[in-house]
């Protein structure tokens, strides 16, 4: 019952995969969110196998009803909820503003900024009474616009947003943005895949430069300081938008968990 008890959506890969991982290895509880259950099950397998304890609890976080019941089942099961890192995202649909798909454009704003809605207000009372800590992984798209990129844009720049007003309005708790680099995740693959024809040339080829040169982000370094976020996010720093390799945060997430290991 003295674990720090963690969720984390969009978890069964890439980034909230990895920073469930470090939460593992410092004993942590994670309770792991994402709709693909056979990998959501690697990820709370690979926690418990670094010593942490795992709840994998498969569904769409665009549902309300299922914010609802993984908050309630995360409390009602460890008895307090310290942190929510409020991961899962989709960039698609990538097209123009003129062509994009609505169902896909409403699909986005669901996942990246009504579902953290959800599950923030969800998990406000147990965040109080834990003094605990909300993580909402942004995106450099929330600041600097992207052709093609309308609804990503859009929910993380409302997300960054959100999360300040939570920071005003709830004393009790450290919110945060984070800024997680250019991961490469599955994400990073499907712009090179879509990407031409709809974002601007230059844009897919940086894209396209970073992977191939190496310069992409290991989802392992941006979850090491997500991690490192979720169990030690100072009061001082909530309502900002903080980089994982801030020096503030990379520093003292390296000192607390070490390198990553292969």
């Amino acid at each position: 019952m003295n674990r720090p008890v963690v969720m984390v959506t969009g978890a069964s890969r890439g980034i909230g995969a990895a920073t469930a991982r470090w939460l593992g290895r410092a004993g942590a509880t994670v309770v792991v969110v994402a709709r693909t259950e056979p990998a959501l099950r690697r990820t709370a397998e690979e926690v418990e196998r670094l010593g942490g304890r795992a709840l994998a609890l498969a569904g769409d976080v665009s549902d309300a009803e299922f914010c609802h019941r993984v908050v309630d089942q995360a409390v009602t099961t460890f008895g307090h909820l310290d942190a929510l890192v409020n991961n899962a995202a989709v960039l698609e649909p990538i097209a123009r503003v003129a062509e994009a798909d609505v169902v896909a454009w409403r699909y986005a704003v669901e996942v990246n900024l009504v579902a953290p809605f959800f599950l923030t207000r969800e998990a406000l009372p147990a965040l109080r009474a834990a003094r605990g800590r909300l993580i909402n992984i942004s995106s450099g798209a929330a600041h600097h616009p992207i052709a093609a990129w309308s609804a990503y844009c859009a929910t993380k720049a409302g997300l960054h947003l959100f999360t300040q007003v939570v920071a005003l309005e709830e004393p009790q708790v450290i919110a945060i943005s984070v800024h997680p680099g250019v991961v490469d995740t599955e994400m990073q693959a499907l712009i090179r895949r879509r990407g031409e024809g709809h974002m601007f040339p230059e844009q897919v080829a940086r894209f396209r430069q970073l992977k191939e040169r190496g310069e992409l982000v290991s989802p392992e370094l941006s979850g090491r300081s997500i991690a490192w976020l979720a169990l030690h996010a100072p009061s001082t720093m909530s309502g900002r938008f903080v980089a994982f390799d801030d020096a503030d945060v990379l520093g003292p997430a390296k000192r607390a968990f070490g390198e990553p290991v292969a």
